[in-house]
This record gives structure tokens, C-alpha cells and sequence, in this order.
């Protein structure tokens, strides 16, 4: 039987430059604000820094934040945890917006699979312990206010800031988690 093959193979055109930005082809895999080395990114990555810096200098400066009674009996645990998770959510976020700042620099994206996968990753992490905390923090801050009725001797104040910080540091996270883990999926 007599096969006949093509002597010519077919070759795919050359990405179409786009005539704004001519360094970068397009054709590509299309790049989503809030995803790694975006503007988008960048702004998600520095509201993350943000909340979570606030929450943790709130926390900082109350002037009795070690000797406050009930929120030492109840949730020093909790309020130690929540100063520990927006200490790390800060690092990683500020660490995560030098590189985007870096990428945007240079006018490249985050296309590697295992930078990507370190990135949801730690997203991942960072996030779950940042609501985890906030949501300890918001429990006993609701204990002493309501329950209690001890407001009166304790910053229940200062100590919601803080919480609501913490929470809004989660939801600047989440799209950056969930960014990644959909470009991580999607390759």
C-alpha cells in the first residue's frame, strides 16, 4: 500500500505583537489581573501586606496588651496566634510584591509551574492560617464584650480592629490563592 505523507509540514504562525507593548507577544495563555506579576497582583499583594501590618500594630500598641485579665485568661493563645499569623501573612505578602514588582519590571509573568506551585501553596497556608486565627480572635473578642459584659476593663475595641484587619488581609488572599490554583490547574 502506498502511503502518501506530506513533504511540507504545516508551521504555526508567529505570535501576533500587540503595537502598544511589541516586547510582549500575545497568543499566550492570557494574563488575568490579580495573578502573579500583574498590576492586579501587585495591588492584591499589597492590600495583603497592608491589613495584615495594621492588624499587627494594632495589636502591637495596645499598652497592655500582655496584662489585659480576661483577655490574658480567655485568649492570650488566640491573640498571640493572631499576631503570629499577620507577622507571617505581612513577610509573605511583602516577599510576594517585591517579586511582582521585579516581574512587572522586567515584563515578564510567573509562568513556571513550580514558582506557581509555591505560590498557591504558601497562599494557601498563609490564608487558612490568617481566617483560623481571625476567626479565634473574633470569638473571644465577642466572649469579653458580650458574654462577659468586661469591655469596660479590656481594649474589646482596639482588639476588633484588629480582628477586622485580620479578616480583610483573608480577603485580599483568597483571590490571590485562588488565582493561582486555577493557573496551576489550567497548565
Amino acid at each position: 500500500m502506498n502511503v502518501i505523507r506530506p513533504a511540507v509540514h504545516p508551521v504555526e504562525a508567529p505570535p501576533v505583537v500587540d503595537a502598544a507593548n511589541d516586547a510582549m507577544p500575545r497568543g499566550r495563555m492570557k494574563d488575568i489581573q490579580g495573578m502573579p506579576g500583574t498590576p492586579g497582583g501587585l495591588a492584591l499583594r499589597f492590600s495583603q501586606f497592608a491589613f495584615a501590618l495594621l492588624a499587627l500594630c494594632v495589636m502591637a500598641t495596645t499598652s497592655d496588651f500582655p496584662s489585659v485579665t480576661a483577655f490574658w485568661f480567655y485568649g492570650i493563645l488566640c491573640a498571640s496566634y493572631l499576631v503570629a499569623a499577620v507577622s507571617l501573612q505581612s513577610l509573605w505578602s511583602l516577599t510576594l510584591a517585591i517579586l511582582d514588582v521585579y516581574a512587572i519590571l522586567v515584563k515578564r509573568r510567573f509562568r513556571n509551574p513550580r514558582v506557581v506551585s509555591l505560590f498557591a501553596i504558601g497562599d494557601g497556608i498563609t490564608s487558612t492560617l490568617t481566617f483560623a486565627a481571625a476567626c479565634a480572635s473574633a470569638g473571644i473578642t465577642v466572649l469579653i464584650g458580650n458574654d462577659l459584659n468586661d469591655c469596660a476593663q479590656n481594649h474589646c475595641t482596639r482588639f476588633e480592629t484588629a480582628t477586622a484587619m485580620a479578616f480583610m488581609s483573608w480577603f485580599a488572599v483568597s483571590p490571590s490563592f485562588i488565582l493561582n490554583f486555577w493557573t496551576l490547574a489550567s497548565k
